[in-house]
């Protein structure tokens, strides 16, 4: 499941994962991306990972499609979770985006949060 959070910032998404993530969820962030990509903004990503499984096929081909058509667009990727393979997640992305992207453990998302927000 994909939680939508709130974050002050104009170009922030932010989101909450639990579980898997299935194309339904991954489907429910393209209008976020869209609405600050058409104020001609980069887009900044709070990925929080609570209790986080991965993905099903269809979501991960998904999030690969969404990935790869706005891997220009990213500006700041904060990756929260608390497993080893969710870091590994983190550099395995660095190539793909130009984006800066950093991984938090679960017990310094408030740091992630400023990361994320500030300029």
């Amino acid at each position: 499941m994909l939680q939508i959070i709130e974050l002050k910032e104009k170009n922030i998404v932010a989101t909450k994962a639990s579980g898997k993530l299935r194309k339904e969820d991954i489907e429910k962030i393209h209008p976020l991306i869209h609405a600050i990509l058409d104020k001609g903004m980069k887009v900044r990503w709070y990925f929080e990972m609570d209790n986080f499984t991965g993905w099903d096929l269809p979501g991960l081909w998904e999030d690969l499609k969404m990935d790869t058509a706005h891997a220009r667009d990213y500006e700041k990727i904060a990756m929260v979770g608390n497993k080893q393979w969710q870091d590994w997640i983190t550099q395995f992305m660095k190539p793909f985006t130009n984006a800066e992207i950093k991984y938090f453990n679960i017990d310094q998302k408030e740091e992630a949060k400023s990361w994320i927000e500030c300029q």
